[in-house]
C-alpha cells in the first residue's frame, strides 16, 4: 500500500465503507431491525472523503483525476456512491446501500493496493475530454448499481419460487420496486454514457480506434437491453440477468481495451 499523503482520504473512505458493509451484513444475518440511517451515514462519510481526495488530486494535476488505474477505480467507486445517495432515497431502496457498501469498499481497497502512481503533471485542459471522461465514469456507477439491483431481483425471484423464503427475503425491497429501480438505473447510466460519447466526439483531437469501438459497443449493448425492455420483448428477469452480464463484460473488457490502446496506438 502506498504512503502517498492524499491516499489517506481513500483509506478513511474505505474504512467507512467497510463499516457500512459489516453493519448491513449483521442486520441481514440476525434479522434485527437496525436503524438504516447508520449505513447511509457511513456511505455518505465515505463519499465525502473520496470527494476530498478527488478535489485534492484534481487541484494538483489541474484536471479530472482519472489519469491512472488508481484514480480511475477511486472515481468509479465515488460515482457508485454518488448514484446510490441520489437514487437510494428517491426509490425508497435504502437496503440497496447494504449491497453497495461492499462493492465500493472492495474497489477502494483494490485501488489502495495498486502500485504507487505519482500524480500526472499539470497540462492544458480540454473541457470536452474532461466531460467525456467524467460522464462515462458516472455512467459506470449507474450501471454498477443496476447490476446490484439485478442481483437482488434474481435473489428475490428465487426465494419466491422456492416458497420457503429466508429472513433476508423480508428485509429486501419488493421485487416490483427492484424491477423499476433496475430499469431506471439502466436509463440513467445510458443517458450519462450518451452524454459522454457526445462529448468525446467533440474533443477535436486524434482518437484511439480501440477506445471508440469499445465505447460504441457498450452503448449499443445497453441501448439494445433498454430497447428490448421498452418494447416488452424481454421479461424483468432477463433484464436483471443482462444487467449483471453487461456490467461484467464492461469491467472485464475495460482494462483490456485500455492496455491495447496504450501499447498499440493507431
Amino acid at each position: 500500500m502506498s504512503a502517498e499523503p492524499d491516499r489517506v482520504w481513500v483509506l478513511l473512505a474505505a474504512l467507512f465503507f467497510l463499516f457500512g458493509s459489516v453493519y448491513s451484513a449483521y442486520a441481514l444475518a440476525t434479522g434485527k431491525a437496525l436503524p438504516r440511517w447508520v449505513n447511509l451515514c457511513a456511505l455518505g462519510a465515505g463519499f465525502v472523503l473520496q470527494t476530498g481526495f478527488l478535489y485534492v488530486r484534481g487541484h494538483a494535476i489541474g484536471r479530472c483525476p482519472i489519469t491512472n488505474p488508481f484514480e480511475v477505480i477511486v472515481f468509479m467507486s465515488w460515482s457508485i456512491a454518488l448514484i446510490y445517495l441520489v437514487v437510494g432515497s428517491s426509490y425508497r431502496l435504502s437496503l440497496l446501500g447494504g449491497f453497495t457498501a461492499p462493492v465500493v469498499a472492495v474497489m477502494s481497497l483494490v485501488a489502495l493496493f495498486l502500485p504507487a502512481s505519482p500524480p500526472a503533471l499539470p497540462q492544458a485542459v480540454n473541457p470536452w475530454l474532461e466531460a467525456h471522461a467524467s460522464f462515462s465514469m458516472i455512467a459506470c456507477g449507474a450501471f454498477a448499481l443496476a447490476c446490484v439491483a439485478g442481483a437482488m431481483y434474481l435473489f428475490q425471484e428465487r426465494q419466491l419460487k422456492t416458497r420457503q423464503p429466508t429472513s433476508i427475503f423480508f428485509r429486501l425491497p419488493p421485487i416490483n420496486a427492484l424491477t423499476v429501480a433496475n430499469t431506471r438505473l439502466l436509463w440513467l447510466g445510458f443517458a450519462f454514457l450518451s452524454l459522454g460519447l457526445a462529448a468525446g466526439f467533440c474533443v477535436g483531437q486524434a482518437t484511439d480506434a480501440w477506445k471508440v469501438g469499445w465505447s460504441i459497443a457498450v452503448w449499443l449493448l445497453y441501448g439494445g437491453i433498454l430497447l428490448a425492455r421498452s418494447q416488452r420483448r424481454v421479461a424483468a428477469k432477463w433484464v436483471a440477468r443482462l444487467s449483471i452480464l453487461a456490467f461484467s463484460l464492461l469491467l472485464s473488457t475495460f482494462w483490456g481495451i485500455r492496455f491495447i490502446s496504450e501499447t498499440r496506438p493507431l
